[in-house]
């Protein structure tokens, strides 16, 4: 089975933007689901986030990645993640455990916020 990749944000085909729309376009919805965790509104875009106190389940949709070798190099350029340097990433690319509407669950390539979120004001 092809990997899956959780997206909650701007990777969604229907809302990316156009300098990722070659790599989304090629996508295959797989089906809905969420994992557990925060989601935080960063004013251009949502960010997910693992830790804090209140964990909730974030809906989101399942997608097969394309066969193209080079597409989560791209996803992740897109996404600010460098595997080399995860310390300084936008964004770092991780495994999580995602439940369907079905209540069947997957492992799947999820993009989790790396920075110190913004103080509410």
């Amino acid at each position: 089975m092809k990997q899956g990749l959780f997206v909650y944000g701007t990777l969604h085909p229907d809302r990316a933007p156009e300098e990722i729309q070659s790599v989304v376009k090629n996508m295959v919805p797989i089906g809905k689901g969420t994992v557990v965790g925060n989601l935080h509104d960063l004013g251009e875009y949502p960010g997910l986030v693992l830790d804090g106190k209140r964990k909730q389940r974030i809906p989101g949709s399942v997608f097969a990645l394309p066969d193209d070798p080079d597409a989560l190099q791209a996803l992740d350029k897109y996404e600010e993640f460098e595997p080399k340097d995860p310390d300084n990433s936008l964004f770092v690319r991780a495994k999580r455990m995602v439940t369907f509407a079905d209540g069947s669950r997957k492992q799947c390539w999820v993009y989790i916020y790396n920075q110190k979120l913004p103080q509410a004001s």
